[in-house]
């Protein structure tokens, strides 16, 4: 918009009858229009069309031709960012949440960790076995699995590890550095629930355990009761097949649950009558307490969110009414309260939901600020459809103390701050 009192306007070309309705806005009003009369209308129009008159100064080029895959404005930059590893083959990819929309995270930048690199399969030789204590042992095709009634649903899927930091007192300068193991998309496949009704389970059935075709051979534990309810063995993400990254062609979502129980390149299922104690759920992937003892299967990811804008290493141009906006998840269900602070959590305000709500998915908040130009710290707090509230890290310390487990931090959903100062400039401290 122009500085001053000049008048930012749209004009057509309509009919007279329809010039008493025209609107005009001004700039660094509350966002209130002002009505403009029929003679002051007309004269703008005029002024319009005579600008219209003049020959362009910018000379008009050809625009690129068709490409054989969609790809993004060379003016955007959005990427994940890759951490280091001593070991070869494993690592982990960070999902550049501060520079997304929506809810919806795009398969290219959905987050990865893997523990021995990203296989090459044939989607035409792979296959699924389904056995152990089922009635009819099964191996499924991909083309058979595409065959069974397919089901499309939205789920964010969390590494365990994601924000660990944040307990060891190390908080992430960005979003992504700090929250960048979450991702939300549209996942497409068969509930294993039908193909464990095609197996017909045998009375003894407990727990399942699934095995991924990587080098590691990554092996988790389910309880049969999750996987009667939601969990889906999946081939599509966001419309297309899965990346190689995030399992191609096969994997399972088990929605809410730490990531490293959805298998990737799954193609073993074994229905048990206990949990096999498989090295990640046994020397890994666990909890350690104050008093020595580690907790196990600490499955559930719970209520978490994060604010990406304003966050670390953005800045405020100037002072005036701003976006928060930001991301809130539950491993436990819906979202459905979001409170925002911008004093460090002396005072909170209910943030606007700006989507469906859905289950064990990503949902976007936001609420309008005015920054005067000092110092703030902003935090937000969600609450998910069981009650639970998020905590902060003090809370959560006086629970589990600072004893790391032999990956570090797991679990942590603690309530994140951001440091806005008086140039504008935000920071993690």
């Amino acid at each position: 918009m122009r500085s001053g009192a000049e008048k930012v306007c749209i004009l057509s070309l309509i009919s007279s009858s329809a010039l008493d309705g025209a609107l005009c806005y001004m700039p660094k009003s509350k966002f209130q229009p002002r009505r403009i009369d029929r003679r002051e209308f007309i004269a703008l129009g005029a002024a319009g069309i005579s600008a219209l008159a003049a020959p362009l100064a910018v000379a008009r080029e050809l625009g690129d031709g068709r490409r054989p895959y969609g790809e993004r404005s060379p003016f955007e930059h959005a990427m994940r960012s890759f951490g280091t590893s001593s070991t070869p083959g494993s690592g982990s990819a960070r999902t550049p949440l501060q520079d997304l929309w929506g809810t919806i995270t795009p398969s290219s930048l959905h987050f990865e960790r893997h523990h021995s690199g990203v296989p090459t399969i044939d989607p035409n030789a792979h296959e699924l076995l389904l056995d152990g204590l089922v009635e009819r042992p099964l191996v499924f095709t991909l083309k058979d699995l595409r065959r069974f009634p397919s089901v499309s649903r939205i789920h964010f899927v969390e590494c365990a590890g994601n924000s660990g930091r944040e307990h060891e007192g190390r908080p992430g300068e960005t979003v992504q550095k700090s929250h960048g193991l979450l991702s939300n998309t549209e996942w497409t496949g068969v509930l294993l629930k039908t193909l464990l009704d095609e197996a017909g389970l045998k009375r003894a059935a407990r727990w399942i355990v699934a095995e991924g075709s990587d080098a590691s051979r990554l092996s988790r534990s389910l309880p049969l009761d999750k996987a009667l309810d939601d969990v889906l063995v999946a081939y599509g993400q966001n419309g297309e097949p899965l990346r190689p990254e995030q399992g191609y062609p096969l994997r399972l979502i088990v929605p809410g649950w730490e990531g490293n129980v959805n298998i990737k390149w799954v193609d073993r299922m074994m229905v048990t009558h206990e949990a096999f104690m498989t090295r990640d759920e046994a020397a890994s992937y666990t909890d350690l307490m104050p008093d020595g003892k580690a907790r196990w299967f600490t499955f559930v990811m719970e209520a978490k969110s994060v604010i990406t804008r304003p966050s670390g290493e953005q800045v405020l141009d100037g002072r005036g009414f701003y976006e928060i906006s930001g991301l809130a998840w539950s491993g436990r269900g819906r979202i459905k309260r979001v409170e925002i602070s911008t004093d460090n959590g002396k005072t909170w305000t209910d943030a606007r939901l700006d989507s469906a709500a859905l289950p064990k998915a990503a949902t976007r908040f936001s609420l309008p600020w005015k920054w005067e130009g000092g110092e703030a710290a902003l935090q937000s707090r969600c609450t998910d459809e069981t009650g639970y509230v998020q905590p902060t890290r003090e809370q959560l310390i006086s629970v589990r103390g600072l004893h790391p487990g032999p990956d570090g931090f797991n679990h942590f959903n603690g309530i994140k701050t951001w440091f806005v100062h008086n140039d504008g400039k935000v920071s993690h401290v």
